[in-house]
């Protein structure tokens, strides 16, 4: 095993891990050494090829196929050069007041949070597209929600140079997705923080890391040499993301009992809705994601967005086979879709674990009120798209393939409350959150509102497995602001935790 020394041991380059590394590059000027170590590869930019089954197996843990226990929901979690950031669509809003409020955590205040959201919505270009740049896929979005007195926004993304390819969830070929791969950890390698792609993290020891580089036949070759590696350092930043950091700190030997560690997993479970027109729409050509609804957050517990998917993926969450999957596959160039997110409460008993293996497992159980949630979008979903003019809806819980016009007024008969059928249906969620909840004790919670751990000074959380509970909007630029956050914490303490350490 070869032994390496640090400061400040960063796991994972995602908007957690890309953010603290840029906030704490400056100290490489006095002499500080930073790594942060990604488990997957940095690309070369002739590799994002924009092929659906081979960018998932490049920039996604298992395939994009990972699932829970149950095999009920496919959970998507990036591992790249950049983390989630290089894969999601770019959507940037700010965690609005009511829901911080409902986290509870002693000393984190909404107003200290927009600020620091606001640092990063200026330094990733974040803004509104212009009228003529969005597609008819998102314009009969909102020209439905407004016809139905549906309150709907367009969303603020981070591009710079966008060319409308549509892939954004598979790495964005043109690299005009504003992701930490592309802002901050450019600038924290410029200032003298060492990237390690390749390198999987096996655990964490008492102020040491142990991971080990592998050798890829893609992307970049990594900054150390493939083996095993034990990395000795004064802070420890765990950025792997609400699945990883969790299950990475539960196969570790953490010198304090956690018993929160792992639980209150949230995700937002999402379906996707496709209804059909009786004419082509552009739905590929420009950005996928450019309005959202969130009309039916508070009486009914669910969000609405544009979306549009590639055909693997819109097939695997049709339910059914046959003649009308074919037919209604067959008109991709006629297909409009929305995007359903259940607000999932924070349970004790959904969490993340490892096995006897060390091989991560998220245990996920859908609340009455989730299914109920789910259900209910799928419903207004219809009205959405009949509104918009579409000839037909496919909507999972219904009985038949197709709900056609004319059965508009039907919506609620023909996607009835008990029509969901887990297993049968495709859920997926792209928004792990919670597991390394914030929180003021440590029976309850796993770390400060710093993001330090309780009971264990040298080790900090810096990503979406923070949230006490759901964020209720997209996370990303919430996850950027609290990792900022924890980059304060850890350079204010750094000078005692190296005298700890000497």
């Amino acid at each position: 095993m070869l032994d390496r020394d640090a400061d400040v041991v960063i796991i994972g380059s995602g908007a957690g891990g890309g953010t603290v590394a840029r906030e704490l590059a400056p100290l490489c000027r006095d002499g500080a050494r930073i790594v942060v170590l990604e488990a997957g590869p940095k690309l070369r930019a002739s590799e994002f090829t924009g092929r659906e089954v081979e960018m998932a197996r490049r920039l996604y843990v298992d395939d994009g196929g990972f699932l829970t226990e149950d095999r009920a929901m496919t959970l998507a979690i990036g591992r790249a050069y950049g983390g989630s950031t290089l894969v999601y669509t770019g959507t940037s809003l700010t965690i609005t007041e009511p829901t911080l409020e409902r986290w509870g955590v002693p000393g984190l205040t909404h107003s200290d949070v927009l600020q620091r959201s606001q640092k990063y919505l200026a330094d990733n270009n974040v803004h509104l597209l212009d009228e003529e740049d969005l597609n008819d896929n998102n314009r009969l979005f909102a020209e439905g929600c407004r016809a139905l007195g549906y309150r709907v926004e367009q969303f603020p993304l981070n591009l710079k140079g966008c060319t409308g390819s549509s892939v954004c969830n598979l790495g964005c070929p043109n690299g005009a997705k504003m992701g930490t791969h592309r802002v901050q950890l450019p600038e924290a390698e410029r200032q003298g923080v060492t990237v390690v792609t390749n390198c999987g993290v096996d655990r964490i020891d008492d102020r040491a890391v142990v991971a080990t580089v592998t050798e890829r036949s893609d992307g970049e070759p990594s900054a150390w040499a493939p083996g095993a590696y034990r990395v000795r350092a004064r802070a420890v930043v765990v950025s792997g993301g609400a699945i990883g950091s969790p299950a990475l700190m539960l196969r570790s030997r953490l010198p304090a009992p956690l018993p929160a560690l792992g639980r209150y997993f949230t995700c937002h479970p999402a379906l996707i809705l496709v209804a059909q027109h009786d004419r082509p729409i552009t739905n590929y050509a420009g950005h996928p994601k450019s309005f959202y609804c969130d009309h039916f957050a508070d009486a009914d517990g669910f969000l609405l967005e544009t979306c549009m998917y590639f055909p693997f993926t819109t097939a695997k969450s049709l339910t059914g086979f046959g003649a009308e999957h074919s037919r209604l596959m067959r008109a991709m160039d006629r297909l409009q879709m929305i995007l359903v997110l259940a607000i999932d409460p924070p349970d004790p008993d959904n969490r993340v674990l490892v096995d006897r293996n060390g091989r991560t497992v998220v245990r996920y159980s859908f609340t009455d009120q989730v299914t109920r949630s789910l259900v209910l979008a799928m419903r207004a979903s219809a009205r959405i798209f009949f509104a918009a003019g579409a000839a037909r809806v496919h909507a999972p819980a219904s009985p038949r393939f197709f709900i056609e016009a004319g059965d508009a007024a039907r919506v609620d008969e023909l996607i009835p409350l008990d029509g969901l059928v887990l297993g049968k249906v495709a859920i997926a969620s792209a928004h792990p959150m919670g597991g390394c909840r914030m929180g003021s004790n440590q029976t309850e919670s796993v770390t400060d509102s710093w993001g330090q751990v309780h009971g264990v000074p040298w080790l900090f959380v810096a990503d979406g497995s923070l949230f006490p509970r759901c964020a209720e909007i997209n996370p990303y630029v919430t996850i950027m602001a609290l990792a900022d956050r924890v980059a304060e914490g850890v350079r204010r303490q750094l000078p005692e935790l190296r005298a700890l350490s000497s």
